[in-house]
């Protein structure tokens, strides 16, 4: 079905859905086998609903109050649309094919950007969030290499190497996708405001959430269901034994999606999770051919393919731009370059930041800091 074949009442009623508490999507998938649109199952009364099975006491109480339900959803849309954002429906385009077809989609996908591109071929780059100088280099580059081949790169806008993978499709001039564990209005973590913001214009930035929603902790387990199912297969760059990263590949593995891993440094910590992967039989991958081949689009789609913007360091603000050209002699520790610039630390900080991202610069042991060459 077409966007346009869904009226406003019933893209509104699919928005009030979601937002009842205590259905979640399995069970208003349930409701909506049985009922087919998201009006009928409003419209049914809520003793019928709990008397017949189809939810329970808790679930049905959730429907009380559909009139109030409808009221919100109204002053949802609206809110989105003056973010420049809009609500998806599962079953109806521009809502990602591949996610419909997952165990428990989303009912409601709240998404900006370039939504219209959402079914193409994508491949789920994910990692620890306390990366290692290694694994941020090998995320970059392997997403710039996907991005350049025409693939869009998903993550989860996350410090890290979620940060890294989107960078580096975006520096591709490729289209990379953020699936967020809170509403599309809250920039989880603050670090990657810039990010966030270059993303909601260049790519996509999607939610399951309600604007407003706060990124607690037990919400991105059911966002990595999110990225696994959007994608042909998902690629761990740097993972610990116990990364939330697994919850991911577990996601994939129940939906018949591709596994792929990145060898890392053998005495690291960060990496026993990619090694423990390859072990059980995940595919070794160092480059966008091998996980093109794993995901058996062996050719690519080079037609596709964009110019790589390089750094430039025209493009920095002049606090910047000073720090990088006095990184340029020698490498400097984080207290040479106040005593040198005289920046207070917070700032200093956020300049870093921006050189480390833009592929600038690099942390080294020692809280040294030095340009990338």
């Amino acid at each position: 079905m077409s966007m346009a074949e869904l009226n406003y009442t019933e893209l509104r009623d699919w928005v009030a859905l979601s937002m009842a508490k205590g259905l979640g999507p399995r069970g208003i998938k349930k409701l909506a086998e049985q009922f087919g649109s998201a009006s009928s199952i409003l419209d049914t009364p809520v003793k019928f609903l709990e008397s017949s099975g189809m939810c329970s006491p808790k679930q049905a109480s959730a429907l009380n109050d559909t009139a109030d339900l409808r009221l919100r959803a109204d002053q949802e849309i609206k809110k989105l649309k003056r973010l420049g954002a809009r609500p998806l429906v599962c079953g109806y385009a521009p809502y990602p094919a591949l996610l419909s077809e997952v165990a428990d989609p989303p009912p409601v996908l709240y998404a900006q950007g370039r939504v219209e591109e959402l079914d193409n071929e994508a491949v789920a780059l994910v990692g620890s969030r306390s990366a290692t100088s290694y694994g941020k280099k090998a995320a970059f580059r392997l997403a710039q290499e996907l991005g350049g081949t025409g693939m869009s790169v998903v993550s989860g806008l996350a410090a890290g190497i979620d940060a890294q993978a989107h960078l580096g499709c975006m520096n591709s001039g490729g289209l990379t996708v953020g699936v967020l564990g809170c509403g599309l209005d809250v920039v989880y973590p603050r670090i990657n405001k810039e990010i966030y913001q270059r993303m909601s214009r260049e790519g996509i930035v999607l939610s399951e959430y309600p604007l407003g929603t706060k990124p607690d902790g037990f919400r991105f387990p059911a966002r990595n269901r999110i990225i696994a199912g959007l994608c042909l297969g998902v690629v761990v760059v740097e993972a610990a034994k116990r990364s939330g990263s697994l919850i991911t590949v577990q996601f994939a593995l129940d939906e018949g999606r591709e596994v792929c891993a990145v060898p890392g440094q053998v005495d690291s910590a960060k990496s026993m999770g990619t090694h423990w992967l390859i072990k059980q039989g995940a595919t070794l991958v160092t480059s966008a051919e091998d996980v093109r081949s794993c995901l058996g689009l062996e050719g690519g789609t080079r037609s596709n393919e964009r110019k790589m913007d390089q750094p430039s360091v025209e493009k920095l603000d002049s606090d910047a731009r000073r720090l990088y050209q006095l990184l340029e002699e020698y490498p400097m520790s984080r207290q040479e370059l106040v005593q040198e610039t005289g920046f207070p630390i917070a700032l200093l900080n956020q300049c870093l930041l921006v050189l480390e991202l833009e592929g600038f610069v690099e942390m080294v042991p020692g809280d040294m800091v030095r340009c990338i060459s």
